[in-house]
């Protein structure tokens, strides 16, 4: 008896879908629905975990399993699961307050353990949820409710945290690039260990437009450059512009003014992170900013496999063991 195909509908929840109207959120609860029945799980097998904040109520919006968790501890809960459970597909949701300011160390931890879990990073740079503070995102000099006078804090970079902490895959997509992030979504889905997937959405309440250099369509041919696996990095509106590397340092280059053979060529599949991270600290107005897949490496253990590997060790040469007698094992003490 063969299984029913799920569509899109099937992954929508009966709940009102609660957040503001022509938030970029919405965007990326569409694409998500749209590549859930490509990958051929069964419902019961999906779960969203959220910390807190405007992303966060996702969970509520999907018919899969969920839990709505606590400000920046999504990815804690979400390696008790994948260990305990490693036959669930665990997508962790969270944007840059809950991930990268009180989930900071939670963050870079299940980044570097390889967990074989999916995080999208909703990047709107703002506290949303608490109507419009600097987030750790936030361009310096950004005046919001808690910056009157400006944010003096450096913004953090969510790939270069990632790059950094050696995670195998990182990714960027928009949320008004639909088929990008809808691909980009289903590359993290099928990789094997921590994909996190940055994506740039725009709050239109406390920080509208903030990223439309990337995010416009007229705009985005000029300040932004779509990776490639084994290409070069070109953009322009005619391809006419590219990247190229000179030394420690990546330019702009015209194409008609240099050889082909100078062009970067974009290689996902590098165990060494060193030019990935030089990809992730391109920045607009300077330089154009990179969207697609960064790093994808294979062939990693991840924490799940390595844990349950220590626990099936562990009863081979101890046994099942025995939780009454662990209880009451060693020191112990009557309460009178």
């Amino acid at each position: 008896m063969s299984l029913p195909v799920l569509k899109a509908a099937d992954f929508a929840s009966d709940q009102d879908v609660r957040w503001c109207p022509g938030c970029g959120d919405y965007s990326i609860l569409a694409q998500m629905k749209k590549v859930l029945p490509e990958l051929g799980v069964p419902r019961e097998k999906i779960v969203f975990i959220s910390g807190i904040g405007c992303s966060s109520r996702f969970p509520y919006y999907m018919n899969t399993y969920g839990m709505h968790s606590i400000h920046g501890r999504a990815p804690t809960f979400a390696t008790g699961l994948k260990s305990t459970r490693p036959d669930l597909m665990v997508w962790v949701i969270t944007g840059d307050g809950d991930a990268l300011s009180i989930g900071g160390n939670h963050f870079i931890h299940v980044l570097r353990r390889n967990l074989d879990i999916n995080i999208v990073l909703f990047n709107n740079r703002i506290y949303g949820l608490t109507k419009g503070q600097y987030s750790p995102t936030s361009t310096e000099g950004q005046v919001t409710k808690s910056t009157p006078m400006g944010s003096i804090d450096h913004p953090l970079s969510p790939l270069s945290v990632a790059l950094a902490a050696e995670a195998t895959f990182v990714a960027r997509s928009l949320d008004a690039h639909v088929k990008h992030l809808g691909e980009v979504l289903k590359r993290a889905s099928q990789h094997k260990g921590t994909s996190l997937v940055e994506v740039y959405q725009n709050c239109n309440v406390f920080n509208d437009g903030a990223m439309a250099y990337a995010q416009e369509k007229k705009q985005r041919a000029d300040n932004v450059v779509e990776l490639e696996h084994g290409k070069p990095l070109v953009f322009g509106k005619d391809n006419e512009k590219a990247i190229r590397l000179v030394g420690t340092h990546l330019e702009i280059v015209n194409r008609n003014d240099v050889p082909d053979d100078d062009l970067l060529i974009h290689d996902e599949k590098d165990p060494n992170p060193s030019i990935q991270m030089m990809l992730a600290r391109m920045r607009y107005p300077e330089m154009p900013e990179p969207i697609g897949i960064l790093r994808d490496v294979d062939n990693v253990s991840t924490y799940d496999e390595q844990i349950n590997a220590q626990v099936d060790l562990a009863k081979q040469t101890r046994g099942e063991g025995d939780l009454e007698k662990l209880f009451h094992a060693g020191d112990t003490w009557v309460v009178g």
